[in-house]
C-alpha cells in the first residue's frame, strides 16, 4: 500500500468537513479530505442563520455566496396552531450590520460550492472516496485507510483526524459516546413546490414556522428557494404523523397541509415537483468532541431538532472552533484529547442555548407572542437567538423569565441521568433518507 502523510485528514465533505478543510488549508496546513459521495447530492437543511456570516468571511466564501442566485433571508415568522401569524422577526432589529441578512440555499448546490471551495483554498479533496477505517496506535488516531475513487486501499497518516462523517458518526459510535436527547424524536415529511405564494419585498425570503394542530407536537417549515421553488415540510411526533396511517406518505402529507391553514393557503395552486421525502430525526450529542489525535465536528458530534435552522450554523461554528484547537495543538506539539477538547465547554454552552429554545417551542401553549406581550424588553434577546448568536456571554438570561411560560431543560448530560442514551443500530434511521413515490413504494439512498 502507498503511504501518504498530511497535517490533517478530514473524513466527510459536508458543511462541517468542507469548512474545517477550507480554514486549515487557507491558514497553511496540509489537508486531505475524503468524501464518500459525489456532489451535488440531495440534502435537507436549507435555511441559514445569519451568524454563519462570520465563518463564511473567515474562510473566504462570502463573495461566492453574494454572487449566488440563493434567496436572501431577512426574517423568520411564526404562526400558532389556529393560524394566527406573528409579525416578522427581522434580524436587523438586533443587528445593524450586513450580516443581518443571510440566504435560503438549495443544499445540493450549496454543499457543492463548499467542497469545491475547500479545494480552491488548497485542500486535497477526493469525492467518491470512502474511508474504510481509522487507524489507531493504542487509543491515538494516527490516520485512515481510504479507497480513492474506486482505486486500491491506501493508508494516509496525519497528526489529527477530523470526523465529519455526519450522522453515521464514525468515531462517536466507535467509542459509544453518543447520547440521545430523551424528548426530541420527530418524524419528517417534506417536498418541493413550484409557484407557491411569496410575500412581497423583504418578507419574500422569510422562513415560516407554522404550527400544526394541537396534539400533533409539530410544525411546518416553509422556505423559499431560487427558481420559484419552495421547500415545505412537516415535523411532528412519529406516533401522530406516521403510526397507523399506511405507506402512502403523499396522502399523509396532503392531509396535513389541508389541516394547516397558513400552509394550505400558500401552496394552493402550486405544483409539487418532487417526491415525498421521509426522515426519522433523533436529537443527540457526543459525550466528547475529541480524543487523542482526533476531533469530531458537525452532525458527527451532534444533531439538534431543526426548528430554528441551527444545523449549518452549528456545523460551521464547530469547524471554526475545532480549527483553532488544531492550530493550538500544532503550536504546542500536543495532540492529546485534553488539548483538542479545549473548545467543548464553549461549544456545548452554545448548543444548550439553542436547545432550550427548542424545548420552549414544543412546550404546550407556548408562543413568542404571548411571552413578549409580558416581556417586551426581551424581543431583541429572542432575535439574537434566532440569528444564532448563541456563543456570546449572557445569551441565556432570557430563559429565566421564559421558564414561567415553557419548560426549560437542564443540560443534556444531566437529563440523560447517567444512562448512556446511545442511539442503537435499530434506531439509526436519522442517518438515512427514505424516498417514497406517490404509491408508497420505498427506496433507500444507499
Amino acid at each position: 500500500m502507498k503511504e501518504n502523510t498530511y497535517d490533517v485528514i478530514v473524513m466527510g465533505g459536508g458543511p462541517a468537513g468542507s469548512t474545517i478543510a477550507s480554514i486549515l488549508a487557507r491558514e497553511g496546513r496540509k489537508v486531505i479530505l475524503f468524501e464518500r459521495e459525489s456532489f451535488p447530492r440531495h440534502h435537507i437543511g436549507e435555511s441559514l442563520m445569519t451568524d454563519t456570516y462570520w465563518t463564511f468571511q473567515r474562510m473566504g466564501f462570502l463573495e461566492k455566496l453574494k454572487d449566488s442566485p440563493f434567496v436572501r433571508k431577512y426574517s423568520v415568522q411564526f404562526a400558532n396552531s389556529v393560524g394566527k401569524e406573528s409579525r416578522p422577526f427581522y434580524f436587523f432589529e438586533a443587528n445593524h450590520h450586513e450580516s443581518a441578512v443571510t440566504w435560503q440555499v438549495t443544499r445540493s448546490e450549496f454543499d457543492k460550492m463548499l467542497i469545491e471551495h475547500a479545494a480552491d483554498q488548497g485542500a486535497e479533496v477526493h469525492q467518491r472516496s470512502p474511508v474504510k477505517q481509522v487507524l489507531f496506535d493504542g487509543d491515538r488516531a494516527i490516520g485512515v485507510e481510504a479507497r480513492i475513487e474506486g482505486g486500491e486501499p491506501q493508508k494516509f497518516y496525519a497528526k489529527v483526524v477530523v470526523d465529519a462523517t455526519g450522522q453515521s458518526a464514525m468515531l462517536s459510535n466507535r467509542f459509544r459516546w453518543r447520547m440521545r436527547d430523551p424528548k426530541l424524536k420527530k418524524a419528517v415529511l417534506y417536498s418541493y413546490f413550484k409557484g407557491a405564494h411569496r410575500e412581497p419585498d423583504l418578507n419574500g425570503g422569510a422562513t415560516l414556522v407554522l404550527r400544526t394542530s394541537p396534539g400533533s407536537g409539530g410544525w411546518f417549515w416553509y422556505i423559499p428557494l431560487e427558481n420559484d421553488i419552495t421547500s415545505v415540510g412537516i415535523v411532528a411526533n412519529p406516533e401522530y404523523l406516521v403510526k397507523g396511517r399506511g405507506q402512502n406518505l403523499a396522502k399523509i402529507f396532503e392531509e396535513e397541509v389541508a389541516k394547516c391553514e397558513p400552509c394550505r393557503r400558500r401552496v394552493e395552486g402550486a405544483k409539487r415537483v418532487d417526491k415525498i421525502y421521509s426522515i426519522i430525526d433523533y436529537s443527540y450529542r457526543s459525550k466528547f468532541c475529541a480524543g487523542d489525535g482526533f476531533i469530531i465536528v458537525g452532525d458527527a458530534y451532534g444533531f439538534l431538532d431543526p426548528i430554528y435552522s441551527s444545523g449549518v450554523l452549528l456545523a460551521l461554528k464547530m469547524a471554526e472552533l475545532a480549527a483553532d484547537a488544531i492550530h493550538d495543538a500544532f503550536n504546542s506539539n500536543d495532540f492529546s484529547a485534553n488539548r483538542l477538547r479545549q473548545f467543548q465547554p464553549r461549544l456545548d454552552k452554545g448548543i444548550e442555548s439553542m436547545r432550550k429554545l427548542v424545548y420552549a417551542f414544543y412546550s404546550d401553549g407556548f408562543s413568542f407572542a404571548k411571552f413578549l406581550r409580558q416581556n417586551p424588553e426581551h424581543r431583541v434577546s429572542i432575535i439574537n437567538l434566532l440569528i444564532g448568536d448563541v456563543f456570546r456571554e449572557n445569551v441565556d438570561q432570557v430563559y429565566g423569565p421564559m421558564a414561567d411560560f415553557a419548560y426549560i431543560p437542564p443540560p443534556l448530560y444531566e437529563q440523560v441521568n447517567g444512562s448512556d442514551g446511545e442511539v442503537d443500530e435499530g434506531e439509526a434511521l436519522s442517518a438515512k433518507y427514505l424516498y417514497y413515490d406517490d404509491r408508497g413504494q420505498v427506496t433507500s439512498d444507499s
